[in-house]
């Protein structure tokens, strides 16, 4: 771990027990709301909210286990324990949008309308100021940090101001034009967006359980850093994969045949250095071939991954 990454912890844990504060005081204001006014919307807005104070304390949890160097029997890092984390959240997600979806439906019975919609519409308001408040909090943080874990937080918050936003319009419709099936509408659409959110976290930690490759544009930016340094006769065998807040990068790198051992270790050194410059957070292994050399006669991992434009520059 770099001293960088060491100075940026305290920040990221800040922004994370910043959303554990506010995710506890939205979730004592929307219980009482919920309470009061027997609003299913609002009921699926507390739901929701109690779910970000789950995800914050999962951020908080994998910050401060991801900045945790590696052991001995955990040589790659913690990053992981945040995918698990995850897939356990994705279980209490699906169960709260099913329990949310049924309420909604057994209200579509029901003609009582909703007891002080301009309550509910207030509370509302006060949440959607105060996510705001800490969504440019946490974005200061991502620009100082980086944090992987802060921006996912970051993005799950984005969206509890759309749902704020829909209890306001269903309580509008409810209280003031006289729509009483706006209420459990709008219950199970949060009810499906809840869902949604659990089919994308769910496919996240996947990723992340299964060592996905990066992107491909991430991947040839990186490629071509590395091969932009002199001495380089190619490059194959690139692999990828990312670990919680921790990414990983490996590939196999051919030099001169007739290099010395020394001279040939210099070439590594700076292409590590170029690569640690350009992504320092990235932990990178380099395995040194003599130019032309096969490793095995597996085609994917043999594939040539150097820039189009890597011929021209030898």
């Amino acid at each position: 771990m770099t001293e960088d990454q060491r100075r940026a912890i305290p920040f990221a844990v800040r922004a994370a027990l910043a959303s554990v504060g506010m995710a506890c005081f939205l979730l004592l204001l929307k219980g009482f709301a919920a309470w009061h006014t027997g609003s299913v919307a609002m009921l699926g807005s507390l739901a929701d909210t109690g779910l970000d104070l789950l995800a914050s304390l999962v951020t908080l949890y994998g910050v401060k286990l991801a900045a945790e160097p590696a052991d001995h029997d955990h040589r790659f890092g913690h990053g992981k324990a945040e995918a698990l984390a995850a897939l356990f959240q994705v279980m209490l997600i699906t169960a709260s949008a099913a329990g949310i979806a049924w309420r909604a439906v057994l209200r579509f019975g029901e003609t009582t309308p909703t007891r002080d919609a301009d309550f509910g519409i207030g509370v509302s308001v006060v949440a959607i100021l105060a996510t705001v408040v800490l969504l440019i909090y946490q974005r200061s943080i991502i620009r100082r940090t980086g944090s992987v874990a802060i921006m996912a937080d970051n993005m799950h918050y984005q969206s509890d101001v759309l749902l704020n936003g829909s209890v306001i319009a269903a309580l509008v419709l409810d209280q003031y034009f006289g729509l009483h099936g706006a209420d459990p509408l709008m219950g199970i659409a949060i009810a499906l967006w809840l869902a949604w959110g659990a089919f994308r976290a769910s496919s996240n930690a996947i990723d992340q359980l299964m060592d996905k490759e990066w992107p491909e544009a991430e991947r040839a930016r990186f490629i071509e850093v590395a091969a932009r340094q002199p001495g380089i006769k190619g490059i194959h065998d690139f692999r990828t994969r990312r670990s919680g807040s921790h990414d990983f990068a490996q590939f196999h790198m051919e030099v001169g045949r007739d290099l010395t051992i020394i001279a040939a270790h210099d070439i590594v050194e700076g292409v590590e250095r170029a690569l640690r410059g350009a992504y320092p957070k990235v932990e990178v292994l380099i395995h040194l071939d003599p130019e032309g050399h096969v490793d095995t006669d597996n085609p994917l991992v043999e594939a040539d991954v150097t820039p189009h434009w890597f011929g021209k520059r030898l």
